[in-house]
């Protein structure tokens, strides 16, 4: 019964939304509070595809980066306004995935990860190269969003803490978004297919077309987040579409707890807190971020919120 105290419709994501509006006071400063949102949505939408229907992918960094190139361009090359630009974004980065999708959803296990790893260093270098619209290696710069129209509303988006409220509504937005496609029979479909492939085909669902939608979704949401860095930062490093960058996401969603509603949150929270900290001490913090994370696998599979999650559903009282 993992995740049954986080899967109740609607409430989730209000609770959910309550426990992100707190975040800039429970954090030592705004500026982590913004990025924990960023990639707390970058790594939901990997959740989606990783942690409920059992697809590890390791080329989410291409959604990711694909959303934050396209949204710059569109606002330092073309001039469209800032709500054009995330929509474009997302768009073009969920026909990416599609792309991605129909090549690497012809393959199982280890295969499939090896294929989306490789895909995605061909947008990584296809970014490298494109230098006159992505900056290559000195990244994309030259667009900046200082006010934000909102509701009607002129919001001063250089403020950190209005530039926190105003993409926690993007990940809001996310959030509701995904509950739907949980709680909908697509969300059932895709959770036969992580627990038993064979048997989902065999009941007449239609394995490959659903792993190529979860794919489209989770590129989807993912972007989303390369939108919203895009805006905070105003450059999009080439750094952003690097293995790497996909290695700690998926560390992000193992920390957090796989399978759970607002593990994302937490994952990147703990992520991004281990990083601040320990690289006060040492140049050298990824050691020390690895050796802890091999010790959260050991002994907590399912990460933080899931664990505490479970000990809430153990201690609660029956009748």
């Amino acid at each position: 019964m993992f995740g049954a105290l986080d899967r109740f419709g609607d409430q989730r994501v209000l609770l959910s939304v309550a426990m992100l509006m707190a975040l800039p006071w429970l954090l030592p400063s705004q500026a982590l509070a913004v990025n924990v949102l960023i990639y707390g949505v970058v790594v939901m939408g990997y959740n989606l595809l990783f942690g409920y229907t059992g697809l590890l992918s390791f080329g989410q960094a291409a959604f990711f980066g694909c959303g934050a190139y396209v949204t710059g361009i569109a606002i330092g090359r073309y001039g469209m306004p800032w709500f054009a630009a995330v929509a474009s974004a997302v768009v073009v980065s969920t026909i990416l995935a599609a792309v991605i999708g129909v090549i690497s959803t012809r393959t199982r296990g280890i295969y499939f990860s090896m294929v989306t790893l490789a895909l995605a260093q061909l947008v990584y270098y296809v970014a490298l190269q494109a230098s006159s619209f992505t900056g290559g290696e000195n990244g994309l710069r030259g667009f900046t969003v200082d006010r934000i129209s909102l509701f009607g509303l002129q919001i001063n988006f250089l403020d950190p803490l209005n530039k926190y409220y105003v993409l926690m509504v993007f990940a809001a937005a996310a959030l509701w978004f995904q509950s739907r496609i949980l709680n909908s029979p697509f969300g059932a479909v895709i959770e036969a297919i992580r627990e038993n492939e064979q048997r989902a085909r065999a009941c007449g669902y239609d394995v490959e077309r659903s792993k190529l939608l979860v794919f489209m979704l989770s590129g989807s949401i993912s972007a989303l987040g390369g939108c919203m860095l895009a805006l905070h930062l105003s450059i999009v490093p080439l750094d952003i579409l690097h293995y790497q960058t996909s290695g700690m996401i998926v560390m992000m969603v193992l920390l957090g707890g796989a399978r759970s509603f607002f593990g994302p949150f937490v994952g990147a929270a703990a992520f991004l807190i281990l990083e601040d900290v320990i690289s006060l001490w040492t140049p050298h913090w990824q050691i020390f971020v690895g050796a802890i994370f091999i010790l959260f696998v050991l002994f907590l599979p399912k990460g933080i919120w899931g664990t505490l999650l479970e000990t809430l559903l153990i201690a609660r009282p029956r009748r």
